[in-house]
């Protein structure tokens, strides 16, 4: 119903950071702002195509009160119930999916300085 605004919103948060933390001198500002990029494109992206499939089944409208499940609070509970389990659950993956590929990247480029270090 709604679950897709909770990555959204985790999506506007991480903008927010990053616009509010590049802006002052890192020391590695770029790097960051490349990482942090790639963890909004999944947020943003992974919202979009939710969105699009929440208004293609009919529960999103572009007329108020925009989510359908909002017209009667019996449906309201349940939109909410859904925000906070499969919502956050959303989140808290694609998070937890760019976090291991930060590390598995990081893991790589330790392994190939090594690499590299003992063959010279």
């Amino acid at each position: 119903m709604a679950c897709f605004t909770v990555p959204l919103a985790e999506a506007l948060v991480v903008t927010a950071v990053k616009h509010f933390t590049c802006r002052k001198t890192l020391k590695d500002a770029a790097a960051f702002k490349e990482k942090v990029s790639v963890l909004q494109k999944m947020l943003f992206g992974g919202s979009f195509l939710l969105a699009a499939e929440h208004v293609y089944h009919g529960e999103v409208v572009f007329y108020p009160p925009f989510l359908t499940a909002m017209e009667n609070s019996e449906a309201t509970a349940e939109m909410l119930h859904e925000m906070a389990t499969v919502g956050v659950g959303m989140a808290v993956l694609t998070t937890a999916v760019w976090a291991l590929g930060l590390g598995i990247s990081a893991l790589v480029k330790r392994i190939g300085l090594r690499k590299q270090a003992g063959a010279v």
